[in-house]
């Protein structure tokens, strides 16, 4: 094995110039195949997060069937036991309840459809930036009475003002009509159309009163300071509730559209990916196919005098393999190099295109990810297509007759 190292060290640089070029662009392919897999899920990343806080939390605790099918009846008690469950996690960094239903905003000769969301503000502000996304006038405070917080798009089509008074007509759980009158002391801009236009964000207590539900919620927004430590927290959760009628959900099914954004855009990446390591495997079969095939003459002879063919494989192999090692290892140095400097410096866009990513609710900036999961999966396919692509001239090889091999031009 030592002397085919060492045959397979002094082929490789016979024809440097050959050797440096696929040397190039395995290392061109490693390195960009590492940045911009680590831009993706580092971009996913920060947009995961943003989203997640800007209203559903990490994850909910919800009356089970609510997610599938909302209804204002598929509501549950709000027990010491279940905000004692949740605050027992040093893994939580912020909980908060929520009622959520639909009724009629009215002002002056204007109505329109809404959605009302009860929450309380001292709580909400450890779990999400729902008050943080003001955009006109100030959120309402905990001791505040009769004060709402509107979707910006939802106070131009009432053709109000801040500060106007407003009245929103809801159904009970008891079936009957009720009705409040609020104040309007701000707008908030979440980047969701339905949520700029529809939403009207109120006191906890005063949504439960608006809609007969009093110490009852739908649902349980959870915040976490690590993403990867939802399906811990969540299994746990649904051990120490042990309620069948509860169910604690991650934001995957609490938002399943904007999970499916995502695994779409993944599934793209990736496929550019593939396509870039397949063109680089061609490349590679080019490379050995030609040193190989010049060297059927020298094959010839080593056959002739007792060299098997398998040795003569295995040197391919070994040939291959020291190119494709090195060229991934300075990739991956290189690589390193980018997504740190991506991840300590993230782009972040300005003017119209960062007005475009806010309208939709993502946040202008490109920033990496240094996951060694990263490095490992993209050095170990460029490394299998490099082998892979050896098969066919190692097959020529293994064939090969020795009288053939000598009188081959």
């Amino acid at each position: 094995m030592k002397l085919l190292l060492l045959l397979a060290w002094r082929n490789i640089w016979r024809n440097k110039r050959r050797s440096i070029l696929t040397l190039l662009a395995i290392v061109f392919a490693t390195f960009l195949a590492i940045a911009m897999r680590g831009i993706q899920l580092g971009t996913y990343d920060v947009n995961i997060r943003n989203a997640l806080q800007v209203f559903s939390g990490f994850m909910q605790i919800q009356k089970a069937g609510y997610q599938s099918n909302p209804s204002l009846n598929k509501n549950f008690k709000l027990t010491p036991e279940i905000v004692q469950a949740v605050k027992s996690h040093p893994q939580v960094k912020g909980y908060s309840p929520r009622v959520m239903a639909d009724g009629l905003i009215s002002f002056k000769d204007y109505s329109q459809g809404t959605a009302i969301i009860g929450l309380d503000p001292k709580l909400e502000k450890s779990t999400t930036n729902i008050i943080d996304k003001i955009q006109e006038g100030r959120f309402f405070s905990a001791d505040s009475e009769n004060e709402i917080v509107v979707g910006y798009k939802l106070l131009k089509n009432l053709k109000a003002e801040i500060g106007d008074e407003v009245v929103i007509l809801a159904q009970g759980t008891d079936g009957a009509l009720g009705n409040l009158k609020f104040k309007i002391v701000g707008t908030v801009k979440l980047g969701s159309y339905e949520f700029d236009a529809m939403s009207a964000f109120m006191k906890l207590q005063n949504a439960q009163e608006l809609v007969t539900m009093y110490n009852r919620v739908h649902a349980i927004a959870i915040s976490l300071y690590k993403l990867s430590d939802i399906e811990t927290v969540r299994d746990e959760l649904e051990s120490e509730i042990s309620n069948d009628k509860i169910a604690v959900l991650p934001w995957q099914k609490v938002m399943p559209d904007f999970k499916q954004s995502i695994e779409f855009d993944n599934v793209s990446g990736i496929f550019f990916l593939a396509i870039l390591i397949v063109i680089v495997g061609f490349g590679i079969l080019n490379t050995v196919l030609m040193s190989v095939t010049e060297r059927f003459n020298e094959f010839g002879v080593t056959l002739s005098i007792g060299m098997k063919n398998a040795k003569l494989v295995i040197l391919v192999f070994i040939e291959a393999g020291i190119i494709a090692l090195l060229g991934i290892l300075i990739g991956n140095a290189v690589g390193v190099g980018i997504n740190y400097y991506l991840v300590q410096n993230p782009i972040e866009f300005a003017g119209p295109m960062a007005e475009l990513y806010a309208e939709y609710g993502f946040l202008p900036v490109i920033r990496s990810s240094l996951d060694p999961m990263i490095f490992i999966n993209n050095s170990s396919m460029i490394l299998l297509i490099s082998l892979i692509a050896c098969i066919y001239p190692a097959v020529k090889v293994y064939m090969l007759e020795p009288l053939k091999g000598i009188r081959y031009t």
